[in-house]
């Protein structure tokens, strides 16, 4: 099996022509995820950074970061970005109770992982948690998806921090065509941040482009 390393403890592995996205690990799996000796399979399929990764353009995650994940979900993402910053922080919020429950199954395992059950639309009510931070993962299916991301870089992005915000089309606006909507939100974060990469996520996900930008 052949190995390639893309980023701080990512991988590409080769076995027979395979190619699989995998973060060095010693943990156990956290969502049905293989194993393949000490490297835990990055599904493409249910993490849209992976998706990012896997569409050739990779971030640049320092493994000290500190970072505010929003949209934390079950942890799926949040548990290879933990892999990623193994000297680092993930401050990860989530809003409903049902997968933060699994996610806390996650937390209580990692050190590097400080779970915050809250609305990410306000973001003053854990201002008291969260420190300052190097980049903003968002990954929030609401309306408000710009609002929230703005709101959140006004309290704790660093100065020259960074942002990956996942945006759906249709839960900004159903009735629009995607690009339309995709449009309108890059023109928005240009207002104020420096829009470095948008990435359309297909074939992994459906009406969905990631956003990179700096402040």
């Amino acid at each position: 099996m052949k190995v390639k390393e893309v980023l701080h403890n990512v991988v590409l592995l080769d076995r027979n022509g395979r190619k699989i996205l995998a973060t060095k690990s010693r943990y156990a799996p956290h969502y049905g995820e293989k194993k393949y000796g000490e490297f835990r399979e990055w599904m493409a399929s249910r993490s849209k950074l992976a998706a990012l990764i896997l569409k050739e353009y990779v971030p640049e995650i320092k493994e000290d970061w500190k970072i505010l994940y929003l949209g934390a979900a079950s942890g799926t993402t949040v548990s290879h970005f933990a892999d990623i910053v193994e000297k680092g922080v993930i401050f990860a919020v989530e809003y409903s109770a049902k997968p933060f429950s699994k996610f806390l199954e996650l937390a209580m395992e990692r050190k590097n992982i400080i779970p915050i059950l809250a609305n990410a639309l306000q973001p003053w009510k854990y201002s008291g948690i969260v420190d300052k931070v190097d980049m903003i993962y968002q990954d929030v299916a609401h309306p408000e998806q710009v609002e929230i991301f703005e709101r959140n870089a006004d309290f704790f992005l660093k100065k020259r921090g960074e942002g990956l915000i996942m945006v759906k089309a249709r839960s900004i606006d159903s009735t629009a065509e995607p690009k339309e909507v995709f449009t309108r939100v890059k023109q928005r974060l240009k207002s104020k941040f420096r829009v470095l990469a948008v990435i359309d996520l297909e074939p992994y996900h459906k009406d969905h482009v990631a956003i990179h930008i700096q402040r």
